[in-house]
């Protein structure tokens, strides 16, 4: 029996092509016992706004030296802040309703660590654009070693038959330590999406999935290649 794995560290309101990665797979693996790199799309990421792109950064201190799991979040207004911006952004948005009170929980909720912040995020879109693909963490396996061979022993410990890896990681991916255990690698591919119905200027498809989700609602699936 085949099964598919994806294994990719959380981001945080990730685009869209992050989800159609996810739906591509029968388990996703959240990759956040690793290093934190800070300023990288673990703890922000881009919304269309009146003015351009902009950013939303979560705060999570000056520590490097930390896994994603561990980096926790300060008491503060960031989440207000937060949701101010996207109701500025997309108030007027055909589905800001609907998609405000499936994001209202990340925002007006206390949340202590980025990692669980994140997969909470993760989870409630999935669930409303219709994935299906079962989450895990991947310190709930037993792993070790470096880098691909921690992925190998991931997907050992899953039952993986194929790997599904973004394409960056061709630089750095040994593939034949998979294939030395019978599993085979699978580069996805990020092209192809058509326009969607997008506010404030020239279209980009580098944005947030949230700004799909504010402007086509449940028809977002249709802007996607491998949601159902």
């Amino acid at each position: 029996m085949q099964k598919s794995v994806v294994i990719i560290q959380s981001n945080y309101i990730p685009w869209k092509g992050y989800f159609d990665l996810i739906a591509s797979a029968d388990e996703f693996i959240i990759y956040d016992d690793v290093q934190f790199t800070k300023n990288d799309w673990r703890n922000r990421n881009l919304i269309k706004a009146p003015g351009g792109l902009q950013w939303l950064t979560v705060p999570v201190g000056s520590d490097i030296h930390r896994r994603i799991r561990d980096v926790d979040l300060p008491q503060g207004n960031w989440q207000k802040k937060h949701w101010k911006a996207l109701e500025a952004s997309y108030g007027r948005a055909p589905f800001y309703s609907e998609i405000s009170d499936l994001l209202r929980p990340a925002y007006f909720e206390s949340q202590t660590h980025l990692s669980k912040l994140n997969r909470l995020l993760i989870e409630q879109i999935c669930q409303y654009i219709g994935i299906h693909t079962h989450i895990s963490n991947s310190w709930d396996h037993p792993y070790g070693g470096e880098r691909s061979e921690r992925l190998v022993q991931l997907c050992q410990s899953r039952g993986a038959t194929h790997y599904i890896s973004g394409p960056a990681a061709r630089d750095y991916l040994d593939v034949a330590l998979f294939e030395a255990q019978g599993i085979t690698v699978q580069w996805f591919d990020y092209g192809g999406y058509r326009d969607y119905p997008q506010p404030w200027g020239e279209f980009t498809h580098q944005v947030s999935v949230v700004d799909l989700l504010f402007n086509c609602g449940k028809a977002s699936a249709d802007y996607m290649r491998y949601v159902k």
